[in-house]
């Protein structure tokens, strides 16, 4: 079982303690542990909708597709690119901030724990990616929570990563300590190009985040990493369409010719910035 250690009330940001199988602060809210080992740190008064993030479904299809291996190679690329001072550290406190089912967090941990203490944690605002997270790896701590209220103490991370998913800089900037890394990854130009052809009319013109920089951070290494793949069956093919924002964004014609395909070769294109943290530019 997870520790689940330093993780701060959702309504006061005040200390947890762990009293058995659940957390408490000292103004007396408690949130009980699950079976599976998570903890649920997202307060009713905080979700924007009943049943935030990803479905269970999309879950399950994200955990099919990723269990074959099809994305490896951007695990392989995180850890060809880890910085100097992460990659001989002794011990490391890392936070996936938009974790999902956990696939990424999990290889990682299980890679770098060979040579150092390796403190993981895993958050997310879908409570079905959590469920389905903790039960694949006890030894990370899994929480329901927000990007945007992080229920941890500040400054308690060496690197926090946000994969394919929402970034709240000042939030990620608070929670990393004085040296601490960001990692972001994103879509590149040409993900899923092939796809994309066929479920839109027209290729919108790619636009990268962050052009300007980042306040509080120094990008230190920007990479960009293709790969390619082939889904060979319609299952394959409908997994990953279900685990994306195209089988809600793309038309219905463009989907219906997508769920048509018996096979696609594929092209991968993920962008990987590392940024450091500079100063203390936001309120802490």
């Amino acid at each position: 079982m997870s520790n689940l250690e330093n993780l701060c009330c959702p309504l006061d940001q005040s200390v947890l303690q762990r009293q058995e199988r659940t957390l408490v602060c000292a103004h007396g809210h408690s949130f009980d542990i699950a079976k599976t080992g998570y903890i649920n740190l997202l307060p009713v008064q905080k979700k924007h909708s009943k049943d935030p993030g990803d479905s269970k479904e999309m879950v399950a299809s994200r955990r099919a597709f990723l269990s074959n291996g099809y994305y490896d190679p951007v695990i392989e690329a995180i850890i060809a690119s880890l910085p100097d001072s992460l990659a001989s550290a002794n011990r490391l406190d890392v936070l996936d901030a938009g974790c999902g089912e956990g696939h990424y967090l999990r290889q990682l941990t299980e890679h770098l724990s060979a040579a150092r203490e390796v403190s993981a944690v895993g958050l997310d605002i879908s409570k079905w990616a959590i469920t389905d997270a903790s039960k694949r790896s006890k030894s990370i701590d899994w929480i329901v929570g927000s990007n945007a209220h992080v229920p941890v103490a500040s400054g308690r991370f060496d690197w926090l990563i946000c994969a394919f998913g929402f970034p709240v800089i000042e939030e990620f900037h608070r929670v990393l300590n004085d040296a601490g890394y960001l990692l972001l990854i994103e879509s590149g130009a040409d993900h899923l190009i092939e796809l994309r052809k066929i479920l839109y009319p027209e290729i919108k013109p790619y636009r990268a985040t962050f052009l300007e920089g980042i306040e509080g951070f120094e990008l230190v290494l920007e990479k960009n990493h293709q790969f390619k793949f082939s889904l060979s069956t319609p299952e394959d093919i409908g997994q990953l369409l279900s685990m994306t924002p195209h089988i809600h964004k793309a038309p219905y014609e463009g989907r219906r010719a997508a769920q048509a395909l018996q096979q696609i070769d594929l092209t991968a294109d993920v962008k990987l910035r590392w940024y450091q943290k500079q100063g203390k530019t936001y309120a802490e």
